[in-house]
């Protein structure tokens, strides 16, 4: 049950996001729709490439699917009004995904009975990878790989459900996981937490 409800609200937080870039890259519908999609389960289709699970199990997510490409369309139709604070949206909603997505793909990997190394990689991918291949197609620097934290908190969640400092069956345990990624995601925009970096000057 936790599983699924963390799939429906990564699946749709992250559709959100990939509409929200897509509007203001002023792409079309169609445009709005693929960035949701690949957003939305990018990072579960890497997930599984690497993990060896089928991908085609994306075809057995009739219900995701459906709830992604309802939840783009409710945003197409939103007068200009409401998507004046976008940015603020689309962090918000990019937080969701990333603690969704990275708690359920360690709990996958961690159902597999994988090493804890693949379990935190497994997290970090299902979190991050949708976002990766959607800023991509919008022709910007993917957000993960400049200076901000982010895929550190899905590392972080797959390191603690891996060992089981948190209980993979225990649902409290689970979405108090996912709401601590969301608080430290947030926390790090409004700081401006920086990972190091270096240059050749």
């Amino acid at each position: 049950m936790t599983w699924d409800v963390l799939n429906i609200i990564g699946t749709i937080a992250f559709a959100l996001s990939g509409a929200f870039v897509a509007i203001e890259e002023k792409y079309d519908l169609l445009g709005i729709y693929v960035l949701g999609l690949v957003t939305a389960f990018g990072g579960g289709v890497i997930r599984n490439l690497l993990i060896g699970v089928p991908v085609t199990t994306l075809w057995e997510q009739e219900l995701l699917l459906k709830l992604a490409l309802l939840a783009m369309t409710i945003v197409f139709l939103l007068p200009a009004s409401l998507l004046s604070s976008w940015k603020r949206l689309l962090i918000f909603f990019d937080a969701i995904g990333l603690a969704a997505f990275a708690v359920q793909g360690a709990l996958h990997a961690k159902a597999m009975n994988l090493p804890i190394s693949a379990i935190m990689i497994a997290a970090m991918l299902t979190g991050i990878g949708g976002g990766i291949i959607r800023d991509i197609l919008a022709g910007r620097k993917p957000l993960v790989l400049r200076e901000e934290t982010y895929a550190i908190w899905a590392i972080l969640a797959g390191f603690l459900i891996g060992i089981e400092v948190v209980n993979s069956s225990n649902s409290l345990h689970l979405y108090l996981l996912a709401l601590l990624v969301i608080c430290l995601r947030l926390l790090a925009v409004k700081y401006n937490w920086r990972l190091p970096r270096r240059s050749f000057s």
